[in-house]
């Protein structure tokens, strides 16, 4: 069975990586680059302290800090205990892929971008809903948007993908309760 479903997980990697066009590849790899996105944080660190003040903006850029290094060692962790190797290092697909990444990396299992992305979305966007209801829709779309741009360059299977997003959905929603937890007892916002 679990044969099965990595058999299906490459075969739905190449299909999606091969769609890719070499006019395309520079946008992606812009996508894909963790550097792009920090003027787009300081936008969401920008509307969170307007919403919440200054006080609570500390609150948030500490438990943004512990997410985001709570993320990276558990997607690190599962890489060396599942040792997956990355599509563009594993035998039989290399050959068959497009890779345009910077570098492959050595295991994949599973995406820190995806995770990464994902639960600065949801934090970002269940504590900014009270004051932008839609902005959550936007942040999920820009959070798969960096996912997929991983399977786009090369570096990661879709499998890869889906299970980084759940678990940065799940960090994210986890650190989104730890934050209101602490606002309301060292700040005067309450829930």
């Amino acid at each position: 069975m679990l044969d099965q479903i990595l058999h299906l997980d490459t075969e739905l990697f190449l299909y999606l990586n091969n769609l890719g066009s070499s006019t395309w590849d520079k946008l992606w790899l812009i996508i894909t680059n963790k550097l792009t996105f920090i003027p787009f944080y300081g936008v969401l660190l920008y509307l969170l302290y307007k919403k919440y003040g200054m006080k609570s903006l500390l609150i948030f850029v500490v438990v943004i800090a512990l997410m985001i290094t709570f993320t990276d060692q558990i997607t690190n962790a599962f890489k060396l205990g599942f040792k997956r190797p990355r599509p563009c290092g594993a035998e039989g697909v290399m050959d068959q892929m497009r890779f345009i990444a910077v570098r492959c990396g050595r295991y994949g299992f599973f995406s820190g971008h995806s995770s990464n992305s994902m639960a600065v979305a949801v934090f970002a966007g269940l504590l900014l809903r009270p004051y932008f209801r839609n902005l959550i829709f936007f942040l999920l779309f820009w959070s798969s948007t960096v996912a997929y741009s991983r399977i786009y360059v090369g570096v990661h299977y879709p499998l890869d993908i889906v299970c980084g997003l759940a678990f940065g959905a799940i960090s994210g929603f986890i650190f989104f309760k730890i934050s209101r937890y602490l606002l309301s007892k060292y700040t005067s916002q309450y829930y």
